[in-house]
């Protein structure tokens, strides 16, 4: 089980086609801060039909998008 396997299930739940979240909002999901693994592991979103669109360092959010 991947440490994101939470936040991927969290996705695949809400369901919407697109989704920005904060990194505040993504750590609130997880129960701990994101770090450098998470751009090694956000292929694993694949798995719950979402792909890891933009990842914005500055302005510390995340998009997700849903396969259609």
């Amino acid at each position: 089980m991947s440490k994101y396997e939470t936040l991927w299930r969290h996705l695949e739940k809400d369901g919407r086609p697109t989704l920005r979240m904060t990194f505040v909002e993504i750590e609130a999901v997880l129960g701990f801060p994101i770090d450098h693994s998470f751009l090694n592991a956000k292929k694993e979103a694949a798995d719950f039909g979402y792909a890891v669109g933009k990842i914005s360092l500055k302005d510390k959010h995340v998009n997700f998008e849903k396969f259609l």
